[in-house]
């Protein structure tokens, strides 16, 4: 297998609120198959991984694939996001 890099990595929220950067083809494959769950997206994701693995789709739209299951599980973090931590942290301007 090759790791098939993303243009853009992905960034996930895992565990309680840490950040991880999926690279490649192989780590969003890996961290989708460890998923708890049974979700048709994550379904599509592992499908839309495989192929690009087996060269049949490209990396970019297995990345789409990818990023709408972690969208809808709530745990993609968008460009320009603060942490859940750090966001409770910051002063409320009334």
């Amino acid at each position: 297998m090759l790791a098939k890099p993303f243009e853009k990595p992905i960034r996930v929220w895992v565990g309680m609120g840490f950040p991880r950067q999926l690279n490649t083809v192989v780590d969003a494959y890996q961290f989708v198959i460890d998923w708890c769950g049974n979700s048709p997206e994550q379904k599509a994701a592992i499908r839309a991984c495989r192929a690009a693995l087996a060269g049949d789709v490209d990396a970019e739209t297995a990345r789409g694939v990818f990023v709408a299951f972690a969208r809808k599980k709530d745990i993609l973090i968008e460009d320009g996001a603060i942490p859940p931590i750090l966001g409770s942290a910051q002063p409320k301007h009334v």
